[in-house]
């Protein structure tokens, strides 16, 4: 079954999250996602993305969703698939790999 490309984007700040106590780190969760959905599904094309909402962005459509994290309408780390919200503040591995499977990706682990 072919695939599409996925575009996962995590945004996020190098500060942890106040609601979000014990959690990792928005870069953390970046990387240990990558690290997982890579050995989960490592002959697919996904696209990684971090975001810092707290330096300049000059996507306006990363822009908006950097706004709303920062009126409170999301917590951080936010992570998008395809511009969809998979997860926010402590994000699990569950419903990031049935999002992957809805656009066709199967395990290979």
């Amino acid at each position: 079954m072919a695939t599409q490309a996925i575009n996962i984007e995590i945004f996020g700040a190098d500060i942890v999250c106040a609601s979000c106590v014990n959690a990792p780190s928005s870069k953390d969760t970046y990387e240990w996602l990558q690290a997982a959905i890579d050995r989960k599904f490592p002959n697919h094309q996904v696209t990684f993305t971090y975001i810092d909402i707290e330096k300049p962005i000059e996507n306006e459509k990363h822009q908006t969703i950097a706004n709303r994290i920062a009126d409170d309408e999301f917590f951080y780390p936010l992570v998008m698939i395809n511009e969809e919200v998979i997860g926010e503040g402590y994000i699990q591995l569950k419903p990031v790999y049935a999002a992957l499977e809805k656009y066709g990706y199967m395990s290979e682990t």
